[in-house]
């Protein structure tokens, strides 16, 4: 048994990371590996349920992907 975090199809592809936020984070960065950075007010994602499909946070090159993601 688990707890179904997000529904993945072909078109959204994996899931990248996850994170419990406390509430004293403002910020999250995100980094791929070829070194494209992005930063996003935490307060500007919308909250979803569970079966969605997710918000594109970075848009990558076909072959980049995300080395690192850090909410501050």
């Amino acid at each position: 048994m688990g707890v179904k975090a997000a529904r993945l199809t072909a078109k959204t592809g994996d899931l990248i990371a996850s994170r419990v936020l406390i509430g004293t984070e403002e910020d999250l960065i995100v980094i791929s590996q070829k070194g494209q950075v992005i930063r996003v007010k935490i307060a500007l994602i919308p909250i979803l349920g569970r079966a969605t499909q997710g918000v594109k946070i970075m848009r990558l090159d076909v072959d980049d992907k995300v080395a690192s993601v850090a909410c501050i």
